[in-house]
């Protein structure tokens, strides 16, 4: 049974960094794709990022492109999502999901980002 979950949120100033990670339990055909997605006191979840095992291109949301990268640990079988310049309107839970193209059969419980002004 494929299980993700999600580590190293927090509360963080704005301007600052924070690595969150996202372990899967087992690679599969269906985790073939990964992705951060978050959501806002208030608001509906939406797509941060996206990326493919094996591939060396990733996807953003315009508003996190140049601030956030994600990447994969194939040994690790964990994706980590690199948060740099954080802002309040980064403020949210964070979501790791898999699946296979832009069907998430897979979601994790979440991790709670909180950036200060």
């Amino acid at each position: 049974q494929v299980q993700l979950v999600e580590s190293g949120g927090g509360l963080v100033q704005a301007g600052g960094s924070l690595r969150l990670s996202c372990a899967v339990s087992v690679r599969t055909s269906s985790t073939n794709v990964m992705c951060w997605f978050r959501q806002a006191p208030g608001k509906e979840r939406e797509f941060v990022a996206r990326f493919r095992w094996g591939s060396t291109t990733a996807y953003y949301a315009d508003s996190v492109k140049g601030r956030f990268t994600i990447s994969g640990d194939n040994a690790k079988t964990t994706v980590y999502l690199q948060m740099n310049s954080l802002k309040p309107d980064d403020t949210a839970v964070y979501y790791c999901a898999a699946g296979v193209s832009s069907n998430f059969a897979y979601w994790g419980q979440g991790t709670q980002v909180t950036v200060s002004s």
